[in-house]
């Protein structure tokens, strides 16, 4: 069954657009499928995270940087960090056992650390300034965290203990290796190994995957091969559980599993699944057999284009 917009809250909706623009379409999702709700009507979301066996999870804003937090089993979300100075986008994130919160920071070149429990910043990581930078996605290590961007060849690291957060340094440089940038948007999404020693990147704009050894900073291409081809083009978000990688195609509003093989050097792609809830997904996290699906809507951003509200993360079963 789905639910109707009442009169009150259409009101509301028609009053909170400008002159001459469209309300937000109002939608609700389908009861077969679990979802959760985001507040408000620009959110355009990108990252998550959720920390495995915790209740809670965190969803970003492109917009303007707002973080919400979510409970599993509770459809809407609540505000965790309102935006600032410095935080006026969250793009990908990740969360530590010791409740640390890592968010990249797209255009601004930074990324950010947050006290979960105190709903404080612990670290402004900032990189070398340039024309053009988005830092785009994290992923942890039991030592250090590393951020990449999608506009230059860098992947930059910022080492971590239990108790501190060291600063933002440039780690590789992806010049004269295997990984060449082109023109558009680079590397996306990355995730890693549980030990830390391998890293894994994909490339949105070419579809590769690349394998990172942490030891000798060597770059690999991941040779691909199985069910559509041998590339992930629109590669956006990406998770490694044990041998399988999931890799979410935002464009194509498809998750590719892709069995690895022992030392992640090639990829057997699988069935590509999907859900009648997905809207331009970009990013994903786990929690046991399911996935909760970051709902960003990009495609319908823009001048003349008129989102679905409210934005969501929807909570599917692994294929």
């Amino acid at each position: 069954m789905r639910k109707l917009l009442t009169a009150a809250a259409l009101t509301l909706a028609l009053a909170s657009c400008g002159p001459g623009t469209k309300p937000p379409i109002e939608t609700e999702m389908p009861d077969t499928v679990n979802s959760y709700t985001l507040p408000g009507n620009t959110v355009f979301p990108e990252g998550i995270a959720h920390l495995a066996g915790s209740q809670n999870f965190y969803v970003g804003s492109t917009t303007d940087g707002t973080i919400f937090k979510g409970t599993l089993g509770q459809k809407a979300t609540e505000v965790f960090a309102l935006p600032d100075a410095d935080r006026t986008t969250a793009i990908g994130m990740k969360i530590d056992d010791k409740g640390r919160l890592y968010v990249a920071g797209g255009g601004t070149g930074k990324a950010f650390v947050y006290d979960t429990v105190n709903k404080t910043r612990l670290k402004l990581l900032t990189t070398p300034a340039t024309t053009a930078t988005f830092i785009n996605d994290v992923t942890l290590t039991p030592s250090a965290a590393y951020f990449t961007d999608s506009q230059r060849p860098i992947l930059f690291r910022a080492t971590h203990t239990d108790s501190s957060v060291g600063d933002m340094e440039v780690w590789l440089d992806f010049t004269g290796t295997a990984l060449q940038y082109q023109p558009g948007f680079n590397l996306n999404g990355i995730a890693s190994t549980p030990d830390g020693s391998t890293l894994i990147v994909v490339q949105s704009n070419t579809g590769k995957l690349f394998r990172i050894k942490v030891s000798d900073k060597s770059v690999t291409e991941i040779k691909l091969s199985g069910v559509g081809g041998n590339t992930v083009t629109n590669g956006d978000g990406i998770l490694l559980d044990g041998q399988t990688l999931y890799v979410v195609r935002n464009q194509d509003v498809i998750i590719v599993p892709i069995t690895m093989s022992a030392d992640f050097s090639t990829g057997k792609l699988g069935t590509p699944f999907s859900d009648g809830s997905l809207r331009y997904p970009t990013t994903i996290a786990q929690e046991g057999k399911r996935l909760l699906v970051v709902n960003a809507q990009f495609n319908n951003r823009g001048a003349g284009l008129t989102p679905q509200v409210p934005f969501t993360v929807s909570d599917i079963a692994i294929k």
